[in-house]
């Protein structure tokens, strides 16, 4: 009320002048406030946790626009205003009061998804429940962030009159209007449907290694409407999200990081196998790689010209697994070249020597000699 009589006792002045006098003090008082407020909890939290630190710069740009809309609010009802600039005045600070509360809740959507994924550390040895969770929540995220824009964004737009009769008329016909709009943007509803489906189901989740496309990697984003893979080679292949709903593709690290290496070896058949057996053991004995689970050589099929043999060695993730796969080749074939160099393939040839005048069915029969 003393406000108000000290802006009516203002009689040398156009209104206009007032107007925007008022509304000026109004907002450099909240930018004032803002900045001492803000100033002041920076130091308290300057020594502190992370977290906090964290909130309070995330929670900075929120507060400036809740006080300015706060502070113009009340310099709406004392400045000197008209009936039209009153009504302006107020249907910008209600506009800007919807998008305030939709960038709170971004806020609050954000700060809620890094206090619940703190529990878990994807830098882990064994970080299953930590992708499961952040994949889960990070996906999450970016749905109900683009519900949130897309629920301020209408909900701004529907104070204006012209919009809301559109808005009306399009409920009207909302049978054409539905299909059309449906169709218009089916790609984005498609990916984010299947985003949901991702978080619920979990087919993938952020560093698992998978195969897709005929190349290995690992998952490196999950995004709102995309997924971003890390190839072998540091490539980037980046697949939409319903790609991992509608197409199949191979999860190595499904339901844990461990998996069994296969090394096949094409040996001759003279090969010493329980020889290799304990010499594939006492290589992955030996082995860093190794993660004392699963060790086994078999020979699985032969062929005209030599014997298959099958080596398994167990990790405790994708990539020691194919390093592992590597030093065992090495190794076995190295050992195999010194030790035991005939168990290595041979090409042979049989040769029958005939007598002058004889003919080739009287030869008598003679055992293979190696080329």
């Amino acid at each position: 009320m003393a406000a108000r009589r000290v802006v009516a006792s203002v009689t040398w002045a156009p209104n206009w002048a007032v107007s925007l006098a008022v509304l000026a003090v109004a907002a450099l008082t909240a930018r004032l406030v803002h900045r001492l407020v803000f100033r002041l909890l920076t130091r308290l939290v300057q020594e502190r946790d992370l977290f906090l630190r964290s909130l309070v710069s995330r929670t900075a740009g929120p507060v400036r626009l809740g006080l300015a809309v706060f502070a113009l609010s009340i310099a709406a009802g004392i400045a000197p205003l008209t009936a039209q600039q009153a009504g302006i005045l107020r249907h910008v600070l209600l506009v800007c009061f919807i998008g305030l509360v939709g960038w709170v809740m971004l806020t609050a959507l954000r700060i809620w998804t890094t206090v619940y994924l703190r529990r878990f550390k994807l830098d882990a040895e064994d970080n299953l429940l930590a992708r499961k969770h952040a994949t889960q929540s990070r996906i999450l995220k970016r749905v109900a962030a683009s519900l949130i824009v897309v629920v301020t964004a209408a909900a701004a737009l529907m104070t204006f009159d012209g919009v809301r009769q559109y808005g009306v008329s399009l409920l009207a016909s909302a049978g054409a209007a539905g299909l059309v709009v449906g169709w218009a943007l089916q790609p984005v509803l498609k990916n984010l449907i299947a985003g949901i489906q991702l978080a619920i189901t979990q087919p993938i989740r952020l560093e698992d290694a998978v195969i897709v496309e005929g190349e290995w990697g690992n998952i490196e984003e999950i995004s709102a409407t995309y997924v971003v893979v890390r190839l072998w080679d540091w490539r980037r292949m980046v697949l939409p999200l319903a790609y991992f709903i509608e197409q199949p593709f191979q999860n190595w690290t499904r339901e844990g990081a461990a998996l069994i290496g296969t090394v096949m070896m094409y040996v001759d058949h003279t090969a010493p196998v329980p020889a290799m057996r304990a010499r594939l053991e006492e290589v992955a004995r030996a082995s860093r790689l190794w993660d004392g689970r699963v060790v086994s050589l078999q020979v699985t099929d032969f062929k005209q010209g030599t014997m298959e043999v099958r080596l398994l060695v167990s990790a405790s993730n994708a990539g020691r697994a194919f390093d592992l796969r590597c030093e065992v080749r090495e190794k076995m074939i190295g050992w195999l070249q010194a030790e035991h160099p005939h168990a290595l393939p041979r090409q042979r040839a049989e040769i029958d020597r005939l007598p002058p005048g004889a003919a080739w069915h009287d030869a008598p029969r003679r055992a293979p000699q190696e080329a």
